[in-house]
């Protein structure tokens, strides 16, 4: 599986090359600007970029824009933000066009090799790794919306785990509930949202982050 990371800070760039290789990816490009990122997603075809948001020149938006830009030349491409903050523009604009094969992950919580490898792999195979943060300040954004301030706090609990890209059974193990009372807090979410039901994982997780960014 052939990988783009783009990071300007060399310890953490070579840090994550090392790492993604250990895993069997092959890193085709490991970039520390905006430019260059999009050079390499032009040139390179990866099967997944790994982006910070804030490269060189300007440390505001290249990482994202450049990811942006690739996902509308080459539609679907996975794309996987690594960032030190929730930001919340940034996330809506990577989920917009709601095609799936993406993340958002803080850098600050990545607590394991397995997690992050993991969130690479699921991005990589079409499906989504939201870090809970990201999903609650989406929620928070999303306070006034009467659907959602329709929902339980359990039901706001199941969104949240669902947004994450949680299966009924993963839910129910982290609150601590049976599986079939999962099933029926995310048949009461969907109803209050007005999303149809579906048993695909990652066709839910799409609704929910559609929903989400207001579309």
């Amino acid at each position: 599986m052939r990988v783009v990371l783009a990071e300007d800070l060399y310890l953490l760039r070579d840090g994550l090359t090392h790492l993604l290789s250990a895993h069997g990816f092959d890193i085709a490009a490991a970039v520390a600007s905006g430019p260059e990122l999009q050079r390499a997603l032009a040139d390179e075809h990866p099967d997944v970029a790994i982006v910070d948001v804030r490269l060189p020149p300007t440390f505001t938006d290249e990482g994202l824009q450049a990811a942006l830009h690739a996902r509308r030349e080459r539609p679907g491409l996975p794309v996987l933000v690594l960032s030190q903050h929730v930001e919340q523009l940034y996330a809506r604009e990577l989920l917009a066009d709601g095609s799936g094969a993406i993340g958002y992950l803080l850098k600050d919580r990545v607590f394991n090799a397995d997690q992050f490898i993991d969130a690479v792999r699921r991005v990589a195979a079409g499906g989504t790794a939201m870090d809970p943060e990201v999903i609650a300040k989406l929620l928070a954004s999303n306070s006034r919306d009467e659907p959602l301030a329709a929902l339980t706090p359990r039901e706001r609990e199941v969104l949240s785990l669902m947004a994450e890209g949680c299966s009924n059974a993963a839910i129910a193990a982290r609150l601590y509930v049976s599986e079939g009372a999962v099933g029926k807090h995310s048949a009461n979410i969907f109803a209050k949202l007005g999303i149809g039901p579906s048993d695909d994982t990652n066709r839910r997780v799409l609704a929910v982050l559609a929903y989400l960014n207001g579309r």
